[in-house]
């Protein structure tokens, strides 16, 4: 990652706190900006109705949920299934499971895409 781009995370939390929902079942998600030497700002909270009801999904939601986040580059979530992730994936977010303290699992994620552009 290059330390001069700035770019934004969302994670899915019903806290603020700790990343703790799984991506259909979500309705916000806290979203951070990564800066500078990497630091990590609180931007806002974006609310999105879960698409995750009993088993089934709603596939025009999920794309309108998916949409709200155009100018994140990830997205942080507990758990995520195939289909939320290969959407977004196909928009140009990636969808990563980092369950945990929520500033420690943006920081995961920084390193994680370091080690990651060493080999690329």
């Amino acid at each position: 990652m290059d330390d001069k781009t700035n770019y934004k995370i969302a994670v899915a939390s019903t806290d603020g706190i700790v990343i703790n929902s799984h991506f259909g079942r979500a309705n916000k998600f806290y979203v951070y900006e990564v800066g500078d030497e990497d630091s990590i700002n609180f931007v806002e909270i974006r609310k999105v109705v879960p698409v995750c009801a009993g088993g089934n999904h709603d596939n025009h939601l999920l794309k309108k949920n998916i949409d709200k986040f155009n100018d994140c580059k990830y997205l942080i979530v507990s758990r995520v299934g195939e289909g939320p992730l290969a959407l977004a994936n196909s928009q140009g977010i990636e969808i990563h499971e980092i369950p945990g303290e929520i500033e420690e699992s943006i920081n995961q994620l920084i390193k994680y895409k370091k080690v990651q552009a060493l080999f690329n």
